[in-house]
């Protein structure tokens, strides 16, 4: 059984495009191209899940200094992280000794009544010791600087908290679906 395969290159050749279709399609693509309007406009979305005073600073930090280079920044808090957003709460944020392999003790000494509370009062130590802002503080410089904190409708109710517990300046009412379209949107994307 033979085939004849110059009769499927001359098919092959008749449907491919010259090369000044090609040039056409170029130009037209390059015109799309240019119609595109680029705002220059910076998008970073971050997800706050944590509520622990060492898992606080990263995404106040990270806002504000993202804000500070022009990215329009919005910072989701949901579950635990929205005790950051609490003015009650977010006074109180503690460390857990346990688990964390930075810790310099065993977890079976971590897990003994009070570890918490010693781990807490040094980290609190370290912070004052090195000036470093204080939670409240990163919040206000984050909001001066533009940075849209939203508070989770479903974990506001969940956690029976009330709107108006929160900092102002603070979005509630905010919902999964709105931070998903956020994240879309943005150039960077992060998980705390």
């Amino acid at each position: 059984m033979s085939t004849d395969t110059t009769g499927g290159d001359a098919a092959a050749a008749e449907d491919a495009p010259t090369r000044a279709e090609l040039a056409a399609r170029v130009e037209e693509l390059e015109e799309s191209l240019a119609a595109v309007e680029d705002d220059g406009e910076k998008k970073m979305s971050i997800i706050a899940t944590k509520g622990t005073l060492d898992m606080a600073y990263p995404p106040l930090i990270l806002a504000s200094t993202a804000a500070a280079f022009g990215y329009d920044v919005t910072v989701f808090h949901t579950f635990w992280g929205l005790d950051i957003l609490h003015e009650k709460h977010s006074k109180n944020l503690k460390m857990s000794s346990v688990g964390n392999p930075n810790m310099p003790v065993p977890n079976a000494i971590a897990a003994l009544p009070g570890m918490d509370r010693m781990t807490t009062r040094m980290m609190e130590g370290r912070i004052e010791d090195n000036d470093t802002a204080t939670i409240e503080e990163l919040l206000e410089t984050s909001l001066d600087m533009g940075v849209e904190f939203q508070a989770c409708q479903m974990t506001i109710d969940l956690m029976d908290y009330d709107e108006d517990d929160f900092f102002d300046g603070v979005t509630t009412g905010v919902g999964a679906a709105t931070a998903i379209q956020d994240m879309a949107d943005a150039d960077i994307q992060l998980l705390i």
